[in-house]
């Protein structure tokens, strides 16, 4: 997801309206759930004043706002700079931009649609499904190679390889390449995050150089020699007579890659932390496909990998009483959300048996989250098998979160399992 800012004051807001709570302070990091409590008393949107914006913790306006045509990841084709404040591309941030230029999530239709139109075949339940063997065999391999230690961080170990490794062999390079795609991505996401400074937007355009680098000569590989890969498919796939250019599946490579296991890895860990915590058996828990299911999407429910997402207004506006103008942001608080008492019940427990169950945690509207059922086959996969070859698996000390946020995840997770 690209970071998307408010641009512009706005005119004075009501206090009884503005929110404050520092997405990078120790307390919040740990556990924003606090905050968000707070705002669900409220029972109205707030005004966050960190951000700049609105913003919407409740499940009836996230999900509605997810989908609602009046607003949007783009707004230059709506509006110019100077109308909305918008400043120029900064110099040092040109490679980034680049990999952002094309991005799924950044576009709207119809070059949205075009784009999704050509990958979204990948990613469909059935085809997906065929990879649940070769995630299980990584699963165990995972497994193999930390069992005879003492503890591990499971992070490390297991939550992030797994992922990385199966998006890279979908779009057709070599597993071992994983650590290094990343690397690479790890500082590149880290351009969304609460807090941006000049050292942060160097490094992560460092990377975006360096990864556009290995990204293009791979490219120029398959145009000689095509194989049977999603890297290939973008290439050679025509809709209407038209290709995608070289900078088209650049762009998409690079979202796949780092989307295709950003959201995984903190689903991992922040869903084996819930499950330890709760006290509950895993045996009930992934007892069968159904139940394996219903627990996977408790998992991100309860402590989602996203947080915030943010959309421009494309027009001079009114939403339940707030006036907007045309390219002022929203942002739709899906963790919070996740745990609106008006929608759950008991919603800040964590119950894998609720007959209540549903999340907001890969979006809604046309950009919910293409890679979705490759996520839950890995999550389901991946957590049934370490609960079934580590029965006795516990905390071996207290999960630390990662200051990422919006992105909502833990720093390591150690545990031990004797």
């Amino acid at each position: 997801m690209a970071a998307i800012v408010q641009l512009r004051p706005y005119p004075d807001i009501s206090s009884e309206r503005c929110v404050s709570a520092d997405p990078g302070g120790p307390k919040f990091v740990q556990n924003p759930y606090q905050f968000y409590d707070s705002l669900h008393a409220s029972g109205t949107p707030a005004f966050w004043n960190q951000y700049g914006h609105w913003v919407f913790p409740s499940f009836k306006d996230v999900s509605a706002l997810l989908r609602d045509k009046r607003f949007g990841r783009e707004i230059l084709h709506v509006a110019t700079r100077e109308e909305i404040g918008m400043p120029e591309p900064k110099p040092h941030t040109a490679d980034f931009d680049l990999t952002e230029q094309y991005s799924l999530l950044n576009l709207e239709p119809p070059g949205h649609t075009r784009l999704r139109t050509l990958v979204n075949r990948a990613f469909v339940s059935r085809h997906v499904e065929q990879l649940r063997p070769r995630i299980l065999k990584l699963a165990n391999e995972m497994i193999d190679a930390f069992h005879d230690q003492d503890s591990v961080d499971l992070i490390k170990a297991f939550a992030a390889p797994i992922p990385a490794i199966i998006i890279a062999e979908m779009i057709g390079l070599p597993a071992e390449s994983a650590p290094q795609l990343l690397a690479w991505s790890n500082r590149m996401v880290a351009m969304y995050m609460f807090g941006l400074t000049p050292e942060v937007e160097l490094d992560a355009n460092a990377a975006a150089a360096e990864f556009t680098k290995y990204l293009r000569g791979v490219i120029a590989e398959r145009r000689r020699q095509p194989q049977q890969d999603l890297l290939t498919h973008m290439l050679t796939t025509e809709q209407k007579g038209e290709r995608l250019s070289d900078d088209e599946v650049l762009s998409t490579a690079i979202l796949l890659l780092n989307a295709g296991h950003e959201a995984t890895v903190h689903t991992t860990g922040n869903g084996v932390k819930s499950i330890l915590e709760s006290g509950l058996d895993p045996k009930t828990l992934f007892a069968t496909e159904d139940q394996t299911a219903a627990t996977v999407e408790e998992c991100l429910r309860f402590d989602a990998p996203l947080h915030l997402f943010t959309r421009y207004a494309l027009s001079d506006m009114e939403y339940d009483g707030i006036a907007l103008r045309r390219g002022d942001v929203i942002g739709m608080m899906m963790g919070a959300a996740n745990r609106d008492p008006v929608r759950f019940a008991n919603a800040n427990s964590f119950d894998p048996f609720r007959s209540d169950g549903a999340n907001v945690s890969f979006g809604a509207g046309i950009h919910f989250c293409i890679g979705a059922p490759l996520a839950r086959i890995e999550l389901q996969v991946a957590l049934s098998t370490l609960f079934q070859r580590l029965p006795k698996l516990r905390l071996a000390e207290p999960p630390k979160y990662n200051d990422v946020y919006p992105f909502h995840g833990l720093e390591k997770l150690m545990v031990r399992w004797d």
